[in-house]
């Protein structure tokens, strides 16, 4: 780029607490079912390394934080010993790069793969047996819930023994934290349902026993808090985002990663104003979008889903302008090591 040309805003660098961006584009997690019995695979390595960066921030797909939160078949864990040990040289292959590695913690809720055998955990107390194929899960006793977040705390401490940079909690798409969260989902009457302070608690006590364990510098969130859950949006989801974004920013979490619905774009306005860390935002955005949120200060960083995965040196396409490969929706979730998977075709440039 020369002296006279206009900066790309995308293309720009930023400061995310301690670490040094780049860049403003960002590889979020993407469920791929590669992870054979819950396992990061070698060829793991080669997938994250194409697309990482010096400078560059990438976002792991979700790990499960312990044998009852699996959310499908051939998905990644963090939960054990070998697990932690098999995540080490994908997290290497990414840092050899110069680039910034997150791992995404989860656990499903009510809604896992219908052949896995875990259906523990239920928020609603009045179940719908008609939207189920497995025996209908029991709603999640209030005795049970330190164990879900004992398991977020030790993920999060093996992540980083893993030598993940940080963590991100999933806390969106209807999964366990998102099932809280919402009011026309959440129908407890104990200390975990009915206000927006009750429902959020249990996301504000995962995340607090997660920055107590490996510092707030080191966590983000991911939130969807305007899509719909299962066909319903919380009812009054203005002073939700609010009051969560301030309960977040006292906690101290690096950045908050929000999901715009395609239906409702430019729908984070609440939480910019007030959530004081970096604020990431996915929602099917192409380069243009994305350079116009930047610029506009609607968000500091911009997910790329679907093209980041079609197109491992995505920055790269945008810096020079190229044309982006297209995705192939057939080939996500197989459990090919190489199909659909590291054989998208990278960017040659002439020197």
């Amino acid at each position: 780029m020369s002296a006279n040309s206009t900066p790309v805003p995308l293309l720009t660098p930023y400061k995310m607490g301690r670490f040094e961006r780049s860049h403003r584009v960002v590889m979020p997690p993407m469920t791929r079912n590669r992870s054979y019995n819950n396992t990061p695979q070698p060829h793991a390595i080669e997938y994250y390394a194409q697309r990482a960066t010096n400078g560059g921030f990438l976002i792991s797909e979700s790990a499960s934080a312990s044998d009852i939160s699996q959310g499908g078949p051939n998905m990644p864990g963090i939960w054990t010993e070998e697990q932690t040990e098999a995540w080490k040289p994908i997290v290497d292959s990414v840092h050899q790069k110069g680039g910034i590695f997150f791992c995404q913690i989860w656990h499903p809720g009510r809604i896992p793969h219908s052949g896995l055998d875990n259906f523990l955990l239920f928020w609603r107390a009045v179940p719908d047996d008609k939207e189920y194929i497995m025996p209908t899960p029991q709603q999640l006793r209030a005795n049970e819930i330190p164990h879900i977040i004992e398991d977020f705390r030790i993920a999060a401490r093996n992540a980083i023994k893993a030598g993940f940079d940080g963590v991100e909690i999933n806390s969106s798409n209807g999964f366990i934290i998102d099932q809280f969260l919402n009011d026309q989902a959440n129908d407890r009457t104990d200390e975990y349902g009915g206000s927006i302070e009750n429902r959020c608690r249990l996301a504000l006590e995962i995340i607090e026993a997660v920055v107590k364990e490996i510092g707030a510098d080191k966590v983000g969130i991911k939130l969807s808090l305007f899509s719909e859950l299962h066909g319903e949006k919380d009812s009054n989801l203005e002073p939700l985002a609010t009051y969560l974004a301030k309960e977040l920013t006292k906690l101290g979490v690096l950045y908050l990663h929000a999901v715009e619905p395609r239906e409702a774009p430019r729908c984070l306005e609440s939480i910019r104003m007030a959530f004081e860390g970096t604020l990431i935002s996915s929602g099917g955005y192409d380069k243009t979008e994305g350079d116009e949120a930047i610029a506009e200060n609607y968000a500091d960083l911009i997910s790329f889903g679907r093209l980041f995965l079609a197109n491992p040196d995505l920055p790269k396409r945008f810096e020079v302008n190229a044309p982006l490969n297209k995705h192939d929706r057939s080939t996500f979730y197989m459990t090919d090591p190489v199909v659909g998977y590291t054989d998208y075709p990278s960017l040659q440039v002439a020197c």
